[in-house]
This record gives C-alpha cells, sequence and structure tokens, in this order.
C-alpha cells in the first residue's frame, strides 16, 4: 500500500533504536549545566519575526534567506525560531526573570529551523542546545560558558576537537574596523555575489560570514578585526585568554571567527572537529536585552549542535551506553494465570524496574522468543500448578540458573532478592525501593 505522505523534506523521525543516544546525549547535557549552576528555560517554537530581525539581525543569511515565515489568520507575521537565544532573552525580559537578581543562567534543549539545503550534519529542523548568562560582564563568565561547552566534550569522550575564540569588538571601536572592511570589499565590489554586495553599505562585516566559495576567497585578504580593537575590547580579550589558561582549557586565536549573527560582540568562538567542522559556538551579546527593549544587560552564551554532536560520536566511533533492556518477562497460562502475571509486572514497575507480559495474545513458543528478544534478565512462567502451589521458578536468562520464587505476597522481596545478587549493586537499585 502506498503511504499518504513522506516526511518533510530536511526533517528526520528519530526511531525508537536510535533515540536512547539522544537520551543519553541530553543527559550529560543537562547533567554539566546544573553542574554549572544553570536551570533549564522552555520557549515556544515560534515567535514574532521582529524579534529575530532585531536580534539575530536583518542582514544576515539566516534572516535574509533561511527562516520559515508565515502570517497567521489574524495578520502577524510569525517564524520558527532559527536559533535559540532569541526566545531565551525575550522570556527573560517578558517575565522579569532579572528581577531574581544577576546573574541569570539558564540552559535549553530545542528544535530550531531554517530553511537551507539538507547537506553532512545539517537538517532544516535541528536541535540545539545552548547556555545563556545574562547580566555578567567579567571575562571570567566568557571562560565559564566555554568550560561548560568543553565539559559535555569530556564527557562524552570526544577527541581532537579544538576551541577557536576571537574578539570581533565593541560599538566603540567596531566602526573603524567596518570602515576599513568597507573599504577593502568596495575595491571588490563586481566580485562579491548579489547578496554581499546589498550588504556592503549596511553590515560589511556579514560578507566575511558569506557561504560563496568567490566571496570566501576574497575575504582571506580582509582587514583582521583583531587589529582594530579598543584597549577595554583588547584588555577583556587579554583576561579571558588568562582565565582560559588558568582553567586549562586549550585554545587559538582565529580572527576569521565572527558568527553569523548579528548580536555578538567582543568574545566570539567556536568549538571545531576536523571530521565535521564546528559542533558549537557562542560568544558575547552585550548589546541584545537593550536592543529588544531592555536596560543595557552584558550577556552571553553558546549553542550546540545536537545532530552534529551525535554524528561526530558515531565518526570517532564512541559507543554509547545501551538503554537498559528487560528485567522481568512474566509468562502467563490461562486466563487466571494472565491476571496473576499482569499483577507481578505491575509490581516490578512500581519499583521503577522493567517488566512485561503478554498483550498480543501469543503462544509459550512465542513468547518465549519474543523474551529472548527483548534481552529480558529474568523469566517467569505461571500455569495452573504454579497458581496452585502460589509459587513459580524465576530463571535467570543470562546464566540459566532457576530460583523458586513465590507468585504471592512474598514476591517482590524475593525477586529483588534474586535482582541484587545478580550483577546489580545496593546503590544502583532505584530509590523506591
Amino acid at each position: 500500500m502506498k503511504l499518504i505522505t513522506n516526511r518533510v523534506y530536511g526533517a528526520e523521525d528519530i526511531l525508537p533504536a536510535d533515540v536512547y543516544k539522544w537520551q543519553f546525549v541530553e543527559d550529560v547535557m543537562r547533567g554539566e549545566a546544573m553542574s554549572y549552576g544553570f536551570k533549564e528555560i522552555r520557549t515556544p517554537v515560534f515567535e514574532h519575526t521582529e524579534l529575530f530581525n532585531r536580534s539575530v539581525g536583518d542582514t544576515t543569511d539566516i534572516v535574509q534567506k533561511e527562516m520559515y515565515t508565515f502570517d497567521t489568520k489574524g495578520g502577524d507575521s510569525i517564524s520558527l525560531k532559527p536559533e535559540g537565544t532569541a526566545g531565551a532573552a525575550r522570556a527573560m525580559l517578558e517575565h522579569g526573570i532579572y528581577n531574581d537578581g544577576y546573574p541569570i543562567k539558564v540552559y535549553y534543549l530545542t528544535a530550531c529551523y531554517r530553511y537551507e539545503k539538507k547537506n553532512f550534519g545539517r537538517q532544516r529542523e535541528f536541535h540545539q542546545f545552548g547556555m545563556e548568562i545574562y547580566g555578567a560582564a567579567s571575562p571570567f563568565a566568557d571562560a565559564e560558558v566555554m568550560c561548560a561547552a568543553n565539559s559535555v566534550f569530556q564527557r562524552l569522550d570526544v577527541k581532537n576537537i579544538s576551541l577557536e575564540i576571537n574578539s570581533i569588538g565593541c560599538p566603540e571601536c567596531r566602526p573603524k574596523y567596518t570602515a576599513a572592511l568597507r573599504e577593502y570589499f568596495t575595491s571588490h565590489e563586481e566580485e562579491l555575489c548579489d547578496t554581499c554586495r546589498s550588504r556592503l553599505q549596511r553590515n560589511p562585516m556579514r560578507i566575511l560570514d558569506c557561504k560563496s566559495p568567490v566571496c570566501s576567497e576574497i575575504a582571506k585578504n580582509a582587514p583582521k578585526v583583531l587589529d582594530y580593537l579598543c584597549d577595554d575590547c583588547n584588555k577583556h580579550f587579554d583576561e579571558v585568554k588568562s582565565c582560559l589558561d588558568a582553567a586549562g582549557i586549550a585554545y587559538k586565536v582565529n580572527p576569521t571567527i565572527v558568527r553569523g549573527l548579528d548580536y555578538y560582540t567582543r568574545t566570539v568562538f567556536e568549538f571545531v572537529a576536523p571530521e565535521i567542522g564546528t559542533v558549537c559556538g557562542g560568544g558575547r551579546y552585550d548589546g541584545l536585552i537593550e536592543e529588544l527593549g531592555g536596560q543595557h544587560t552584558p550577556s552571553l552564551g553558546f549553542g550546540m549542535g545536537i545532530e552534529r554532536l551525535l554524528l561526530l560520536l558515531k565518526t570517532q566511533n564512541i559507543e554509547i551506553p545501551a538503554p537498559p533492556s528487560c528485567d522481568l518477562y512474566v509468562i502467563g497460562l490461562g486466563d487466571k494465570a494472565k491476571l496473576r502475571a499482569l499483577r507481578l509486572v505491575q509490581e516490578v514497575r512500581n519499583a521503577s524496574l522493567i517488566a512485561e507480559c503478554d498483550i498480543v495474545g501469543r503462544t509459550l513458543k512465542a513468547q518465549m522468543k519474543y523474551a529472548n528478544k527483548i534481552k529480558s534478565r529474568f523469566l517467569i512462567v505461571i500455569g495452573d500448578s504454579e497458581l496452585e502451589k502460589g509459587s513459580a521458578t524465576l530463571k535467570d536468562m543470562e546464566t540459566g540458573k532457576e530460583i523458586p520464587i513465590s507468585i504471592g505476597d512474598g514476591f517482590f522481596d524475593e525477586f529483588i532478592s534474586a535482582y541484587v545478587s545478580v550483577d546489580h549493586d545496593e546503590e544502583d537499585i532505584p530509590l523506591n525501593f
């Protein structure tokens, strides 16, 4: 039978056979964020388009070419979020989270959307892990977010990933650099793509981020931003490097990093892997909150692509622990035995262990095969004689050992005793035992 429709181009299904990998990586991300004192924030998948025009920048590729934008029935322009920072900043302002006192430290795991060509490690729907700090001007904050990102990579045992950093200045020194860029690119104006020619007067720094091979080649000889930093920006960048040195985080200065979003100021950084390129990027956006209508609030953070990180783990042959398998499968032969099987598995499930019994009407032989398929550690078969005796045999499917076990009031305690006696330490037992 022909399917009515397939998934939309650029979006992927995450199937049960693979979702445990996502869950493991997300758990690592949550754990590291919490260890740095960050709290989760969840924002809508769509926002008013103006938010992204003002924050991301209307001269960026994201706004000009990649956003999914549509009008609602009420006539409002709405866009699917292309990145996570703008929504988090909007929520911080709208709900007055700043009244809790600075610094505000939040993290998110969210889906994002960009209309771009699907290629290696990039989808039109993708997922992002981000960490944001609001109200911290200190270079120690810059180092903290980079340390946090690095901690995720360390926990996952990622190899050969390098931190590259740069400073793109502030509103005081940026105009001189912008003027130098405009002068340089004007001499190559006829060679630039149409998009970059339109950027030449409004925001020539965006030309540095163009994906066109011709524009990229021209940009290689463009003036370097580090030559135009003011004293304050130079001092801040030097202090960031000192903090990273103190934290033992290796890095290299890459003066070509500008990032693809207009809200960045001063520190920008990327974590780059030779196999797939940039996996994580971020920096400072001290003017973002003010641009959105709030008070001047020094802010910074990063976004990490989860699809790209998972691809990197696969490329480096880093194994993700397999999900837990079934702890107990109970076979009931006959109507009364099936009801008893259901009762026993519920007792085990109430203790946060995994237990199953038949729900599709399989034969005994088929249930035995199914128990093996789901790698159940223990098996119990209940028939009329077991019901009459009030006991059955608990079989360890890994060793073949058989243990008499009550299927009445003493079942749970006896099962837990057997569960602990195999290869489980007492500290591994769920708390509600």
